[in-house]
């Protein structure tokens, strides 16, 4: 999978490791997350879907952390939750919201296969045991998958991490974390980052 990667995303990472600010980067992050793949969806079903998408992407929080405290890179937890959510998109047909194409699902599971099998995550289902409590039900569009069109996909970049830097370049695994950064540009603990004008792979 492509991603971007800025001091943002490492600012983003640190408040939820951080107790004074973790809820409301928590809560930044599930809406920003919510905002950008309902602006992907089909309009006619974007309502309908976003009580769902709120509660997966607040598992999928915990499954960012679970992989940072056990040595993924910030690139590699993030692509992992990217990964669940497009798995989660597979299951109910919605095709026009995945990042990566329907051919690559398995390609992209076996890349974190170690990771997924210790938590219970299949592409059947993306939260495994992550997800300790309800979330939301929402229709699906099966028919959708019949002939995917997925026009947010990038196939290709299956077979590692990759992080488009600021000047188009693509480099393997992704930054080095920042010698300092600020708490203050995480998504949410400053208001204004979380309406930030993003594509889902810079989320």
């Amino acid at each position: 999978m492509k991603l971007r990667q800025n001091a943002r995303h490492f600012a983003s990472q640190k408040a939820l490791e951080t107790p004074v600010v973790r809820s409301v980067a928590r809560t930044g992050l599930v809406r920003l997350h919510t905002r950008i793949f309902l602006g992907k969806a089909d309009p006619a079903h974007a309502d309908e879907r976003r009580d769902h998408l709120d509660d997966l992407f607040e598992y999928t929080v915990d499954s960012y952390l679970a992989a940072l405290q056990e040595g993924y890179s910030e690139a590699e937890a993030r692509e992992i939750t990217h990964i669940q959510a497009n798995f989660d998109f597979y299951n109910h047909g919605w095709t026009e919201m995945m990042e990566i194409p329907t051919d690559e699902l398995e390609a992209h599971y076996d890349r974190y296969a170690d990771f997924f099998e210790e938590w219970g995550i299949t592409i059947a289902d993306p939260l495994g045991d992550f997800a300790d409590g309800p979330v939301a039900a929402a229709p699906s569009t099966p028919e959708r998958l019949d002939d995917p069109v997925h026009p947010h996909a990038e196939g290709g970049f299956a077979d590692d991490v990759y992080v488009e830097r600021a000047d188009g370049e693509l480099v393997v695994g992704g930054r080095d974390e920042p010698e300092s950064v600020s708490l203050t540009d995480a998504v949410g603990v400053d208001e204004s980052t979380a309406d930030a004008d993003e594509s889902p792979s810079e989320s």
